[in-house]
């Protein structure tokens, strides 16, 4: 097939990661190995860009070129990651109509509560607008899936599980010793943790849990916390740390996703609260390196882990329960390395986007066959 592929929340090479981009990435790139063409149509980001009229005329000159690209690459279909009232699809709908193609969506999210909200009507309809005019719809959320429901008919709508390739996460006993030796945590139980310093809920979950974590310090209970990332608010983290857990928790810094599995293999579980978490993919990436999880019970996390058998999640800010379950975890070697393998298990079961994306792709290739 020869696709356009258009990623109008954040497009394709963005400096700042995030789970968006990830997936945005992996779905462009398992595409290409399969062997199709995928042009990147259009390099626009559309947040909040309605609200901002004097961009309108880039908008316009957009679609001239974009259009342009398509004349040239004479293209099977359209393809959209990830639309929403935030970000409407400001292209696709119209060029696809222009030029007859399936207009196809991976992740289009509906929220009706936007519409009310002065600031978030304009982007609720032109967003509406997109989802109706799509030939199919994919999401890899249960969520997204019930609400799209509401405006979609099942013929044009499909869920398609959340995953990583999990060849790029693997435990590895080199790196373990590397990390623990790096970190000099001898013996010391380590759990790990990762996110982005940006001023939302990753950081607020993150300051949340290294002051739940100070009941398990008074009880004398060995751990070590390991953070991985970086942003804006590292200060007021460190500072915190240094408050609640002091000599307790080390800041590594940025890793680059390609290293994530050696920062993996150093830990023995994964803590993050993962507030109004979306999915998760660092949930993924650590259960499949053979780690535990403890998290909220909240968001799309139920939908990566299996509680009880590869992770412990919690009440939302029950800090007695969630502190319960690292404290389990941190005193039962054995536990942690049963869940920890089930965990590698599971990903590989469940969540594959090698053998996920083969019921999208075929999906796709149904509607360029049918046109």
């Amino acid at each position: 097939m020869r696709i356009c592929f258009y990623a109008p929340f954040k497009p394709l090479g963005h400096p700042n990661p995030s789970g968006d981009l990830i997936i945005a990435t992996g779905l462009h790139d398992f595409l290409v190995s399969r062997g199709h063409q995928v042009l990147i149509a259009s390099d626009l980001r559309s947040r909040w860009i309605f609200l901002k009229p004097w961009r309108f005329y880039e908008i316009i000159r957009e679609r001239i070129n974009t259009a342009k690209r398509i004349r040239d690459f004479a293209p099977d279909l359209w393809l959209t990651y990830h639309c929403y009232y935030k970000a409407p699809d400001l292209l696709g709908p119209a060029l696809s109509n222009k030029f007859d193609l399936p207009y196809c969506i991976f992740q289009g999210i509906y929220s009706t509560k936007q519409r009310r909200r002065l600031k978030g009507k304009i982007g609720f309809h032109l967003n509406r607008h997109g989802l109706l005019q799509a030939d199919q719809l994919f999401t890899n959320r249960k969520l997204d899936y019930t609400n799209l429901q509401r405006i979609i008919p099942a013929d044009r709508l499909a869920y398609i599980k959340p995953g990583i390739f999990p060849e790029s996460f693997c435990f590895d006993k080199l790196s373990r010793d590397s990390m623990r030796k790096t970190w000099q945590v001898g013996d010391t139980p380590v759990i790990l943790s990762a996110a982005m310093f940006r001023p939302d809920v990753k950081t607020k979950g993150l300051l949340w849990m290294i002051k739940a974590l100070a009941k398990l310090a008074v009880q004398n209970i060995p751990f070590k916390l390991v953070i991985a990332g970086d942003g804006s608010e590292r200060k007021t983290l460190e500072q915190t740390a240094q408050k609640y857990l002091p000599n307790r928790v080390l800041f590594v810094g940025k890793i680059e996703r390609g290293k994530m599995y050696q920062f993996y293999s150093g830990g023995d579980l994964f803590a993050f609260p993962g507030i109004r978490e979306s999915l998760g993919m660092v949930f993924l990436e650590a259960e499949s390196c053979g780690l535990p999880i403890v998290a909220f019970n909240n968001g799309g996390i139920p939908e990566v882990v299996e509680n009880g058998k590869t992770a412990f999640l919690t009440e939302i800010f029950n800090e007695d329960l969630f502190c319960e379950s690292v404290k389990q975890l941190l005193q039962d070697k054995e536990q942690r390395s049963t869940m920890g393998l089930a965990a590698a298990v599971y990903i590989r079961e469940n969540h594959d986007l090698h053998n996920n994306y083969l019921h999208f792709e075929s999906i796709l290739t149904r509607h360029v066959h049918t046109t």
